[in-house]
Order: structure tokens, then sequence, then C-alpha cells
């Protein structure tokens, strides 16, 4: 191993451990790579920046900065409302700055970026990526993000990074070429070989990544992507550990994406994460939106009774079988957590764009089931999330985009279209070649949303208004009160808020009134009876 500087070569000496070393001096810009037996030059795997691409050299950074609002501390779980997006879709780290403002006035109080790691080529959801430590040059700098950061802190703004520690994307990660053991040989996953997280050196290297975006870019909230497919649990509590022993005094939310439901890894405390995406509450909410029952919303034929579940213990499923997975038992009880351990949302980039065509819910659900739906999501005692454009009750489609090479991209086109064989929508091959090339630019470009306000922009306003008024400075220590499905299309639930209140929301998703009362207190949004109307919700308070 070496060591190349510009065009110097610097030689490295391999310790007993099997971890190569060499010291020299490289100041800011420098670019360098690792040459292996005199022949392969590659990036380090750690790398803060690329000159180019993930193949080019890697560049030595300096990552201290001015903070204009060093003093900043984040903000409590209970006032988090969260809105994820894509930066690229955005005009990168730049284009999000310029998004501030507007959604600071719209009553978010976090942005989600999706994964920003260094993926192969310009176009990516970020889930390739294969440079963790270095922002894709395509969205910007690293003081350009660090500026991003500084500059929602000024407005009030907490800044969560999706962040993906289960795979390596399938291209430009060259860690099997000198490293063979970070990967497990007797363990297979959709993206190849196991990540061991047996190994400490693989541990660290996660773990410094997760350090490196709270300490540098001081962000204030990790997103783990699929953590069901890490085999080793203790490293994740290892990880959150780490992480808020290196943040004392500061809000830092971590929140976990887990397929399998598993509480024991949510509800905040040193060890554990504060909050999961749960996807149950999603899945119920769109079968009483579209009436689409296939795939994995089989496991929802009882959606109203399953949302009730949701609102009132978090998880739909808590140990019961799953249709979807081979009818194992899924989940664990969930009751006793708090309702802030639940991130909720109506569409999100795996729910959107994992459909074959990238539909939005604006084209697939009743414009007023659509809005009790929202009304549900922003006032429930969950921690809300808003998918970027859904605020303008967007319609264009988000899809799945990459930029691979040649080769690769044709596997992947072909791959992302016989994926939808199975289904019956999809049998004719005429239609699944219809579905749209995820290398083309113009598959990027239609998924980039308007943003246009409007009336969905204002029902969001008003409810996001009323929700930091009203429900979060109550949500800490509040107990659900219980839910039940009124009808098979609509459900009502009850939560005593901290200060003893009762905060009480029924929505009707079916195209009959239904009875929900007696209620008492003062309305708070939606209708002022105790008969819902046909696709609608009330919220009430007293």
């Amino acid at each position: 191993m070496d060591v190349v500087l510009d065009n110097a070569v610097l030689p490295m000496e391999r310790g007993k451990n099997g971890v190569w070393r060499a010291e020299g001096v490289a100041g800011a810009g420098t670019e360098y790579r690792f040459r292996i037996d005199n022949d392969k030059l590659l990036p380090d795997p750690a790398s803060r920046a690329q000159a180019d691409d993930v193949q080019s050299a890697s560049v030595v950074t300096d990552l201290t900065f001015d903070w204009q609002h060093a003093n900043w501390r984040g903000r409590p779980l209970a006032e988090t409302v969260i809105y994820e997006l894509h930066a690229g879709l955005c005009g990168g780290f730049a284009g999000v700055k310029a998004q501030l403002p507007r959604l600071a006035a719209l009553g978010i109080t976090a942005v989600q970026l999706m994964p920003i790691a260094d993926f192969p080529g310009r176009r990516n959801w970020g889930y390739d990526g294969v440079l963790p430590y270095a922002p894709d040059r395509t969205y910007g700098s690293p003081r350009e993000l660090q500026e991003l950061v500084d500059a929602a802190h000024g407005l009030g703004l907490q800044v969560f990074l999706d962040v993906v520690y289960n795979h390596f994307g399938p291209d430009g990660n060259y860690l099997p070429c000198y490293a063979q053991d970070f990967f497990r040989k007797d363990i297979s996953t959709p993206w190849g070989e196991a990540i061991d997280f047996r190994r400490g050196e693989v541990r660290d290297f996660f773990i410094g990544n997760a350090l490196q975006w709270v300490c540098d870019y001081r962000f204030d909230g990790l997103r783990f992507d699929a953590v069901h497919a890490i085999q080793n649990k203790d490293f994740l509590h290892e990880l959150a550990t780490a992480v808020r022993a290196a943040t004392p005094g500061r809000h830092l939310h971590l929140i976990i994406e887990n397929e399998e439901n598993d509480s024991e890894l949510i509800g905040g405390g040193p060890q554990r994460f504060d909050s999961q995406w749960t996807d149950d509450f999603h899945h119920c909410m769109h079968v009483l939106l579209t009436g689409e029952k296939d795939a994995y919303y089989e496991d929802f034929q009882d959606a109203a009774q399953q949302l009730a579940r949701c609102l009132a213990e978090g998880f739909a499923y808590q140990g019961e079988p799953s249709l979807h997975a081979g009818g194992h038992n899924r989940g664990s009880s969930s009751a006793h957590l708090p309702s802030t351990s639940f991130v909720i949302c109506l569409q999100n980039h795996d729910q959107v764009g994992n459909r074959a065509f990238g539909e939005r819910l604006g084209q697939l659900a009743q414009p007023a089931a659509l809005r009790a739906a929202i009304i549900v999501l922003l006032f429930a005692p969950q921690i809300p999330m808003i998918f970027f454009g859904e605020e303008c009750g967007e319609t264009r489609p988000f899809l799945f985009f990459a930029d691979h090479h040649a080769e690769l991209g044709k596997l992947v086109t072909q791959g992302r279209r016989k994926e939808f064989a199975k289904f019956s929508a999809f049998a004719d091959p005429a239609i699944r070649e219809a579905i749209p090339d995820p290398n083309a630019i113009e598959t990027f470009e239609a998924s980039r949303p308007h943003l246009l306000e409007n009336d969905w922009t204002k029902l969001y306003r008003d409810c996001l208004a009323l929700r930091a008024q009203e429900i979060a400075p109550r949500l800490t220590g509040a107990k659900s009160l219980g839910a039940r499905a009124l009808t098979a299309h609509a459900v009502r639930a009850e939560w005593r808020m901290a200060d003893g209140k009762t905060l009480t929301i029924s929505a009707n998703f079916g195209f009959s009134p239904v009875r929900f009362g007696p209620v008492e207190g003062r309305l708070l949004f939606g209708e002022a009876t105790d008969i819902l109307p046909a696709l609608s919700a009330s919220v009430w308070l007293g």
C-alpha cells in the first residue's frame, strides 16, 4: 500500500493488526489516492470530498467552519415536524438553502435530506452511496452543506440526514479489493454480502461517520436506513450511545427504519433511538384512501381497525403473522412507548418512488379524503413527516432514478421492469416497457416538483400553526385513551394530553356520514358536529 499525494508517492507500513499507516504533509485541497501493489489507484473509503466522481482522487478537506449560530442546541422532539426532500431535485445544497424560509413559514421544524453520500454518476436517490463521508459534489461542497445547516439553524429549523449503513452501492465500492474482511461470507443481503459489524474496525468506520455529520456539520438528527438488514443489533445500541455522548446538551434525534417493528430499539435513552418510521400507519392510510390491497398492502385488509391501533399504540403489527412476510410473526408490543416514538406520513420517497410510475396521492385519492388524512397526520401526537411537494398537492410523480454506466444502467432498467412482472397490472410486456428508464435524464426531471403554493398549502399552514400552538406544548407525557374503528372506513382516537386536556381526532374515509360523538371541548379543526360527513375529519380539545 502507498499513498499517492498529487504526484508524490508515500509508502505505507503494515502493522500487526493489518492496518497500513503513513505520515506526511498534505494541506487542504491536496488530491490523493491509495495505490495497491503498484497497480490499482483507489479513493480513500473515508474520503471527506472527491475531486470528481467516486472513481476520482480524494481531496484533503478542512471541515472547520465559522458557525454563525454556534449556540443552537436544536428543538425538542415534541416540536418536530419533518419535511423530507431530495437535495438534487432542489438544485443542490444552495437550492435547499433557498427553500428554508418558505418551509419555516409553512410550519416545518425539521428538514430531512435523503442520503447525500457520494454515489456514482450525476443523479441518484442516494441509496447507492459508496463513500459515506463525502457529500456528493453534484450537490455542492462540504462548506456549502455547512452553510445550509447554519442557515437553517438561524431560522429555527433542525436539519436531519438520511444515512445508509446496511450496504454499499453496486458501483464504486472498492473495499473488497483490499478489505475483504469488511464483509461476511456467510450472510447475504439484497445488495450482496452483509457488512461484518462483528469487527471493531467496521463499527468504528460507521460510528465515525455518524459523528462527522453531527459534530463537523452539526446535523440535528440522523435517519438510519433499513436497520433490519444489520445483523448485529448490539452495534446499533453502541452507535446510539456514541452519538449521544458526543453531543451533550443538544436535542439530537435518532430515527430508524425497521421492517421488524422492534420496539426494544426505540423510545429514547442513552442506548436507544428516539423514533421509527412507522410504515404501518402509511399502509393503513393508503388502503383507506386508494383501495389498493396488492403487495404489502395485503396485510392491511382491516385498515380502519389497524389505523386505530396505530394511533393508539404505534404499530399495527405487534407480533401477529404477516402475509407479506410469508406468514411469519412481525413486530413487538409498542403500546408502552410515547407517541413521539413513531414518525408517521402519508407519502415518502419509498412509498411513492417504488411505484412503477411514481404516482403521488394527489393522483390516486379523492381530494376530500386526502384532506381528511392530512388533518389526522398533522394533529396526531406522533411525529408527522411531509414529503416534498406534498404541501402543494403535487401531482407530478416521484420516480426511481439513477445514473449508472451503460452496462450497469441497462441491468438496473431491466431489473426495475422485471420487478413488476409478478403483478397482474404489468403482465403485458408493453406496459412494463413503459415504466420510466431510471437512467434517463427525463426520469429525473419529471420528478422535480413545482412547489407552487395553493389551497393545499394553506391547509398545511393552518394545521401546522394550530399544532404548534395547541398540540406540541401538551405532547410530552401525553397518553393514549384508546382508539376504535367506527366503521370499515372511519376511526376515532383520544389522548390525555400533558395538561389533562383530551385530544379527540375522528376521520371518515367512507362515502356515508358516521356518528362519532359525543365529544366535549372546543373544535380545533374540521366539522363542528358529532356526525362526520363523508370524507371528512375533525379535531377537538377539551
